[in-house]
């Protein structure tokens, strides 16, 4: 759906309402459009730590980079 400003700003809470719902609105200025009307994405949920405990087990060479990769990032390969 295409709106005129003028008719945006005299319909704004059922424009609004109409986004919530899930339509988008497009704002028009002399006919061209300028903006967009949408409903905000919901929040991400809450993520739980430790989901992955005693699951996951982290390598004791992990922060070591082997020389030849270590040449291979700096050029010198």
């Amino acid at each position: 759906m295409q709106v005129n400003i003028h008719e945006a700003k005299t319909h704004l809470s059922r424009l609004v309402e109409r986004a919530a719902r899930g339509e988008q609105i497009v704002i028009a200025r002399a006919g061209k459009p300028v903006a967009r009307l949408v409903a905000l994405a919901p929040p991400p949920s809450p993520r739980r730590l430790g989901l992955y405990r005693d699951q996951i087990e982290v390598a004791p060479d992990f922060d070591v980079l082997p020389d030849d990769l270590r040449r291979a990032f700096e050029g010198d390969a």
